[in-house]
């Protein structure tokens, strides 16, 4: 079967030049490559290219009439079959018939059926019009970019589908610019304990997109965010082109931005992990050993075996937070101290230190 031009710009077989220009513009404004992300470029490029060969052949009133009668494959090689009589009257008494990818219509009037008029192909060629030159013709001015954004004095890439019967090569480069509205940013909580270990995110977006019959939905997705061990407040993750589609304007960027919960114990520094402790005046004096969870649930003992002066910081290697371009690799964990002093001591206790502490200077 040969291709279904009507079905192609989504019109009926009686369509009239004002409902192929309707059709052709309604579906070139939402397929034109220039109008399409990245990765959707390669569907882009085929779609546009159907619909502008569709348009050019139903637009042409020899085209269309010998595609009717013979199909897609007869217009394009020229082999006809034997002309038939002009007096030969057909027995079925449908509509229409489809041959050999194309559609032949006749109606009767007066039980007396009358057929299509023959057209002249001793002297037809096909040559199908450049893709260019149906966009500048159908849009204007409004050609000028595609409606990306100024690029130029073509409607899109100068000579885009210039090969391949003018409307093939889908390789071509651009040389011009694309409008793309700025990204969307969203905040991405995350608690301490997730920036330690890593985790994984499923966040649930919707977007308008348009389908390949130009209708436009509505699309819920599920994007996964790999949240990295080490990561820091601000740290950026984009998914392209994840936002809304609209005619003439690439899809924007959905941005995660990480943001740092609150901790109940410990503050990050950098790549550091900081907890303040505190210890009475007796235990700073005689040593005391800290018992610490981690934020991945171990158990840290930390010996404090000199005596402590107020303000005292005592510094864990490599306890701190991961260090995410340096796989292995961690900050440190610092225990900034403070002492409680007593609000008072009694006679007796002041004596006592007199003479425990006296001779020490």
């Amino acid at each position: 079967m040969g291709v279904d031009y009507y079905n192609i710009l989504k019109v009926n077989r009686h369509a009239t030049d004002d409902d192929l220009k309707k059709a052709y513009k309604r579906l070139a404004m939402i397929w034109h490559p220039d109008k399409n992300p990245s990765y959707k470029r390669i569907e882009a490029e085929a779609k546009f290219k159907l619909i502008s060969e569709a348009y050019d052949v139903l637009s042409d009133p020899q085209k269309r009439q010998i595609y009717d009668l013979y199909g897609e494959e007869a217009l394009k090689s020229g082999q006809f079959p034997p002309s038939s009589s002009p007096n030969q009257s057909y027995a079925s008494t449908s509509a229409s018939y489809t041959r050999g990818g194309g559609h032949y219509y006749y109606n009767s009037n007066n039980n007396n059926q009358r057929q299509q008029q023959q057209p002249n192909t001793a002297s037809f060629q096909f040559n199908p019009r450049d893709a260019d030159d149906i966009y500048e013709e159908l849009f204007g001015a409004e050609a000028n970019g595609g409606g990306g954004g100024g690029r130029g004095n073509r409607g899109f890439r100068e000579g885009y589908f210039r090969k391949n019967n003018g409307y093939g090569s889908s390789s071509s480069s651009s040389n011009g610019e694309i409008r793309k509205a700025a990204a969307v940013e969203n905040v991405l909580p995350c608690s301490l304990e997730e920036l330690y270990k890593g985790a994984k995110k499923k966040m649930r977006i919707s977007r308008n997109v348009f389908d390949p019959s130009g209708k436009c939905r509505t699309l819920e997705e599920i994007l996964t965010i790999e949240i990295k061990a080490g990561w820091k407040r601000g740290t950026k993750i984009t998914f392209p082109e994840k936002g809304n589609e609209e005619p003439g304007i690439i899809p924007v960027d959905v941005i995660f931005v990480i943001e740092e919960k609150p901790h109940s114990l410990f503050k990050r520094d950098g790549n550091d992990l900081v907890v303040n402790q505190e210890i009475t005046l007796l235990e700073a004096l005689i040593g005391k050993t800290l018992d610490l969870i981690t934020l991945d649930g171990r158990n840290l003992m930390i010996p404090l075996t000199d005596v402590i002066k107020p303000g005292a910081e005592v510094v864990v290697p490599n306890e701190g937070m991961p260090i995410s371009k340096e796989p292995g690799r961690k900050g440190n964990l610092r225990i900034k101290l403070d002492v409680k002093y007593p609000s008072r001591l009694t006679t007796e206790q002041k004596s006592e230190l007199r003479r425990v502490l006296g001779s020490v200077s």
